[in-house]
């Protein structure tokens, strides 16, 4: 997930949660206009442990996955794709 579409994410989750961007601010020890940045997008650089700390106030966690990346051209081959 890109940091422009965690944001999103954080802006629905506390939609649906009913929460201020002031409450939740204030849950995770940030300032509303940082909220207000990581929604938008325009906040450049925060800490993993921040956004572990918001997704926490918001009922879940941070993990991480395996990203798949375009396949191979052997990969392509090897599905019959050599055409």
């Amino acid at each position: 997930m890109s940091v422009e579409a965690l944001g999103r994410a954080v802006r629905r989750l506390r939609k649906e949660q009913r929460l201020t961007q002031a409450e939740l601010a204030a849950r995770v020890g940030i300032s509303r206009a940082t909220l207000s940045g990581i929604e938008n997008n325009t906040v450049l650089e925060l800490g993993i442990r921040k956004y572990e700390k918001l997704l926490n106030a918001l009922g879940y966690t941070l993990s991480m996955q395996l990203q798949s990346g375009r396949p191979t051209l052997d990969d392509l081959k090897e599905r019959g794709f050599d055409d």
